[in-house]
């Protein structure tokens, strides 16, 4: 029995059952969805290198009016207020995760409105469930992250701020912002872990299973 009539069906609720059908049988994730896919891992990756080398700065150092980012001599940051490396940096993170955090959002909405493409055929029942699964995590750990992390900087003292500008006052209730820093730190190294699965994943489909996997999440 067909599910689906071949001509197109639109209800009032403006959903296409015949661009639903289509975009199951699609073998490409769209382009927005490739798009967000790069950004977000970017961001992820930049925030994780981030983190660690801020962690190493001093808590006391001399206040700066511009700073050359990670002292590489490609780019120096001008700020309206002085500010020491440390706090500099840790708004940066702010600033980014909140960024991160706005994107995964927009991804999550579009990955619930764009139904992916169809598994390959060749996938075994066993990867078929380790890719569901680990994409179930992956999102539940993007989330529950910069989560953690704005929770975090809202129950300090020094509240959220994006980009220089202030977004949300601090509570400064220390038992919560610890809380919630060990949230956002152990989920973080969870999250790392599950990228690396989610990388070797992908690179055993494309040098050893040599299928087309990787291409379902390619522009060209």
């Amino acid at each position: 029995m067909q599910l689906f009539a071949t001509a197109t069906v639109t209800y009032h609720y403006g959903f296409n059952l015949q661009d639903i059908t289509m975009n199951q049988a699609t073998t490409r994730y769209t382009k927005t969805a490739i798009v967000l896919h790069g950004l977000i891992a970017l961001g992820i990756f930049a925030m994780f290198a981030l983190g660690w080398y801020m962690s190493e700065l001093p808590k006391e150092a001399p206040k700066q009016a511009a700073f050359d980012l990670f002292d590489l001599g490609i780019y120096t940051l001008d700020l309206a207020k002085e500010a020491s490396p440390r706090t500099f940096y840790f708004n940066l993170h702010k600033s980014v995760g909140v960024t991160l955090l706005a994107l995964i959002a927009f991804r999550l909405l579009w990955r619930i409105t764009h139904r992916p493409p169809a598994m390959l055929t060749s996938y075994k029942a066993w990867e078929r469930k380790l890719a569901t699964g680990t994409h179930h995590l992956l999102y539940l750990l993007m989330v529950v992250v910069p989560v953690a992390g704005v929770l975090m900087s809202l129950y300090s003292k020094y509240g959220l701020m994006w980009f220089g500008m202030d977004l949300l006052g601090g509570i400064d209730n220390k038992t919560l912002r610890d809380l919630f820093k060990e949230i956002h730190e152990s989920v973080g190294v969870i999250l790392l872990v599950a990228i690396i699965l989610h990388v070797i994943g992908a690179l055993k489909h494309k040098f050893i299973d040599k299928d087309d996997t990787m291409k379902r999440m390619s522009l060209k």
